[in-house]
């Protein structure tokens, strides 16, 4: 029997709303837990008031909301189904002939669409914010004075201390070993209250212990002759660990934005495997939603059977636990490149696709 394309649209609407439903639930435990964290942290800060907490924790909030996709995808379709189940319509449309498969098509489709969303839309401002609320939790809880980003304009790099702060930017950078080099390099120096008081235009700099080393230095100063010098010392407190450290992290990249980031980030020799893990994991995301849809309707299945509601509440809990520390696991895995970055992105994807089709198909067919 074919599904009609009345009830596919009532099913994929019970689905929906239930999703949205309980990704605003989560979303709102989630913002209330971290806006207590953040008024915790600022707690023996005297800049930051009340109102940028709330901010701060909004602005987190989307990102937040990415992660939780998964599990209100989880949830949600199994509330839709539970309904469904408890006002015997699933029952009904079971016993006119219609299998589990073809009632589950509408929804498949449905988060398959969801993860596209996630990643073309949402991600972006998910990101966009993101970036935005770590400058502020840089600046305002962490006390940070260094922000670093490499674009295809090259090395853009801020610094400060006591007296002033520079931007230092070079065209081109390059890492051999433990060693960073910079040519065509521009310092931009300023006193306090943002005056500017001088620039360093060098043809090359090396990275040492507490200052750039610079070579062919032409320095301008306002009021005074421009001079040259074959080498010139900058001070700096910056080292190779944290200038790798100081690399715009994935999650505040666009996913359109991560694959021209992760080539600057291999033409400079700096490790890109961090950048390269976390865009093949937003690419599996479709997947992974709809294999969340597979095991929530084998809770609903079973649950239709045996008319335990406590079984879908401890199985929906359980899965979500797991699923959670087996990706996290296979993730750190990848991290530390244990295992290829295609298999540790692909695997809780996969793994849980080829669980929920199993069961599926072991409730459906016997």
């Amino acid at each position: 029997m074919q599904l009609s394309p009345i009830l596919s649209g009532y099913i994929a609407r019970n689905f929906i709303i239930s999703f949205f439903c309980v990704f605003a639930v989560l979303l709102c435990v989630v913002f209330l837990f971290d806006v207590v964290e953040l008024l915790r942290r600022a707690a023996s800060s005297d800049n930051i008031t009340v109102g940028m907490i709330l901010k701060m924790g909004l602005l987190k909030l989307p990102f937040m909301g990415q992660e939780l996709f998964p599990f209100a995808v989880l949830f949600g379709a199994m509330v839709a189904f539970w309904r469904l189940t408890r006002s015997r319509e699933l029952m009904v449309t079971r016993a006119a002939g219609v299998s589990a498969w073809q009632f589950l098509l509408p929804v498949l489709v449905l988060a398959f669409l969801l993860g596209v969303i996630k990643i073309s839309a949402f991600n972006p401002l998910a990101s966009a914010l993101l970036t935005k609320y770590d400058r502020m939790d840089a600046t305002f809880l962490k006390g940070q004075s260094s922000f670093l980003s490499l674009s295809k304009t090259g090395l853009w790099l801020r610094q400060a201390n006591e007296k002033n702060q520079s931007v230092v930017h070079a065209y081109h950078v390059t890492l051999a070993g433990k060693n960073i080099s910079l040519r065509d390099v521009t310092i931009f120096i300023y006193a306090s209250g943002d005056r500017f008081a001088g620039r360093l235009t060098a043809k090359s700099g090396r990275l040492e212990d507490g200052f750039w080393h610079l070579s062919d230095v032409w320095i301008y100063k306002p009021d005074q002759p421009l001079r040259h010098e074959a080498e010139s010392w900058f001070a700096t407190d910056l080292t190779l660990g944290n200038i790798q450290d100081s690399f715009a992290p994935p999650e505040t990249m666009s996913f359109w934005d991560l694959p021209k980031f992760i080539e600057n980030l291999d033409r400079a020799g700096f490790s890109a495997l961090r950048h390269r893990l976390y865009w093949h994991t937003l690419l599996a995301a479709p997947l992974l939603l709809c294999a969340m849809i597979l095991i929530a309707a084998t809770f609903t299945l079973r649950q239709s059977r045996t008319g335990s509601t406590a079984l879908i509440v401890l199985g929906g809990v359980f899965t979500a636990f797991v699923l959670f520390f087996f990706s996290d696991i296979v993730f750190a895995l990848g991290l530390r490149d244990s295992i290829p970055i295609a298999l540790a992105a692909w695997t809780p994807s996969g793994v849980c696709m080829l669980l929920g089709l199993a069961m599926v198909f072991h409730l459906e067919d016997g």
